[in-house]
C-alpha cells in the first residue's frame, strides 16, 4: 500500500476537474482547476478519516498524505455538467489482485456503513441549500439506496427491485449480492459493461459518501 496519496485528475472540457483517490474509494471532490480540486479533496481527508477508520484502514490513510497525481484523463462534457467523474483511467481498467479488491470492498462496506449511521444520525429536516436539488432527508436516502441498483449494481447484473432494496433485510442482502458479482467480475477480468470494476466501486463509494457528506452539511445542529 503506497504512502502517497495517488490521485485521478479527469479534466472537464470546459471549467471542471474531478480528483479521486485511487486507493480510497469515495474521497473524489471536484473543483474549477486542477489546484483547486486537490484542495478540495484534501479538505475533506480529515472527514474520510471515519470510514478508513471502520475498515480498521485508520495508521495506513493516516500515512497518505502526501499527494502524488498519477493521471490525468480527459474528461467530458458530463464531468463538466455534474462534476462527477465519467472517464475511467487507465489505471483502473487493470484487474485487481484479490487481496487489493477485498481492500476496496472493505471500504466501500465502510461507506455504507458511514451513510447509514449519518441517515440515524441526522433524521430531522436539512437546512434548505442547492445541492441534491433540495431533497428533504427521506428523500436523499431513498435517492441514495434506490440509486444504486438503478445506476450501478445492474453493470454486474444485480437488479434488486426497488421495492425490495428499501426494505432493511433487502437492502442487506443486495449490498452482499453486489459485493459478490463485483468479486466474480474481477476474477473473470470483466468489466463492468463499458466501465472497469476499481471505476465502479469508485463510482458507488462517491455517490454515497457525497450524499452523506451533504447531510451532514445541511444539518441544522451542525
Amino acid at each position: 500500500m503506497p504512502d502517497k496519496l495517488r490521485v485521478i485528475l479527469e479534466i472537464g472540457k470546459k471549467r471542471r476537474v474531478v480528483a479521486g483517490a485511487t486507493d480510497w474509494p469515495g474521497l473524489d471532490r471536484w473543483g474549477t482547476s486542477e489546484e483547486d480540486a486537490l484542495e478540495k479533496l484534501l479538505s475533506y481527508v480529515p472527514r474520510y478519516a471515519g470510514v478508513a477508520e471502520r475498515a480498521g484502514m485508520k495508521d495506513a490513510f493516516a500515512r497518505a498524505r502526501d499527494v502524488d497525481a498519477v493521471e490525468r484523463v480527459p474528461g467530458s462534457s458530463s464531468t463538466d455538467f455534474w462534476g462527477i467523474a465519467h472517464v475511467p483511467s487507465e489505471i483502473e481498467r487493470e484487474v485487481l489482485s484479490p487481496a487489493d479488491l477485498e481492500r476496496r470492498l472493505e471500504l466501500l462496506k465502510a461507506c455504507w456503513a458511514y451513510f447509514d449511521d449519518v441517515a440515524d444520525r441526522i433524521s430531522g429536516e436539512l437546512r434548505s441549500g442547492p445541492r441534491s436539488a433540495g431533497r428533504t432527508h427521506d428523500e436523499i436516502v431513498r435517492h441514495v439506496i434506490a440509486n444504486e441498483p438503478e445506476q450501478f449494481s445492474r453493470k454486474v447484473e444485480v437488479r434488486t427491485p426497488r421495492e425490495v432494496v428499501l426494505t432493511a433485510d433487502g437492502l442487506a442482502t443486495h449490498r452482499e449480492d453486489y459485493l459478490d458479482a463485483i468479486r466474480a467480475y474481477n476474477a473473470e477480468g470483466k468489466p463492468a459493461r463499458t466501465w472497469p470494476i476499481q471505476f465502479l466501486v469508485r463510482r458507488t463509494a462517491h455517490h454515497v459518501m457525497d450524499h452523506a457528506w451533504e447531510m451532514e452539511d445541511r444539518d441544522p445542529a451542525s
